[in-house]
């Protein structure tokens, strides 16, 4: 397996232009001059890459698409691009520098590369493409711009915002596992012994997902973050256990749910529900 370490190294191997900067890279695809790969690859920075009217040699028979790609130093690029080379498109390469320095700038995009692509209709493309132009026309001008450049790129990203909310809500039928896997992972994390509370995190890696994306598919179908779920269900597990087992005591529920500290949970449960845990119970007892 490759490992590019830099756009000049990438570009050079499959047959892209030479990039002008070591932090950001703008260009344009020639598919003819591209250079097929035979093994896998990993390249150790971020691409955004666009590919109008993409067509798979291995599916002839589908209609070409347009989509953004995401790329990231964790994702094993397959061997060979399996693209008839006919497609039009262009490519966004971002150091990890420009990446860390830029973080509010990027949001959770760039690891959907792992999950799937962005689809995009014929009005869209021309939305992209007039943002790559403008970008292109600060990257090749010599004094180029880099704050204008990266005000390129926020507006290109806040697009990919949209258009995915918009692919979300074209096919929810899609996503509706993954909703429902979260929830019967939540269900199935306390139907056991457990020692701590449960994250994003440990759903994300149940679900074969990064954090990113799930939170942002429960987001969008939820209306709540995937830690704010977990918090609704702690709360609801709480409040069973409080009134059902009239013999367990805070502590003890308190461990039951996985807090480390007693006294976190009860500061917890009276954010999330006004009482304190005893009164609680206290005024359940009361309504029966």
């Amino acid at each position: 397996m490759k490992i590019y370490k830099d756009f000049a190294s990438y570009n050079l191997g499959i047959g892209l232009s030479k990039p002008l900067d070591n932090d950001i890279d703008v260009g344009y695809y020639d598919p003819p001059k591209i250079i097929v790969d035979c093994e896998a690859v990993v390249v150790d920075f971020y691409r955004i890459s666009i590919k109008i009217k993409y067509k798979r040699k291995s599916t002839p028979d589908i209609e070409p698409v347009s989509a953004v790609f995401f790329n990231t130093p964790d994702l094993v690029i397959e061997p060979g691009w399996d693209a008839e080379p006919t497609y039009t498109g262009m490519y966004l390469q971002l150091s990890k520098k420009i990446i860390e320095e830029n973080r509010f700038l990027f949001k959770t995009y760039l690891d959907y590369g792992q999950h799937e692509a962005l689809y995009l209709t014929d009005d869209e493309v021309e939305e992209v493409s007039a943002i790559f132009r403008l970008m292109m026309k600060y990257y090749e001008n010599e004094k180029r711009n880099f704050s204008v450049l990266i005000s390129y790129v926020n507006v290109l990203v806040s697009l990919v915002e949209a258009f995915y909310k918009r692919q979300f809500s074209t096919d929810p039928k899609q996503y509706n596992h993954i909703i429902t896997d979260f929830q019967q992972s939540l269900i199935d994390y306390y139907n056991q012994p457990v020692k701590q509370l449960p994250n994003v995190q440990y759903f994300a890696d149940k679900l074969g997902l990064t954090a990113n994306y799930l939170g942002d598919i429960v987001k969008h179908f939820t209306q709540k973050s995937a830690l704010e779920n977990i918090h609704d269900f702690v709360i609801k597990r709480a409040k069973e256990l409080l009134i059902e087992n009239q013999k367990m005591n805070t502590t003890e529920i308190a461990y039951e749910l996985g807090f480390e500290y007693p006294n976190y949970f009860s500061k917890f449960f009276k954010k999330q529900v006004n009482l304190t845990p005893k009164e609680f119970r206290l005024q359940s007892m009361n309504r029966n």
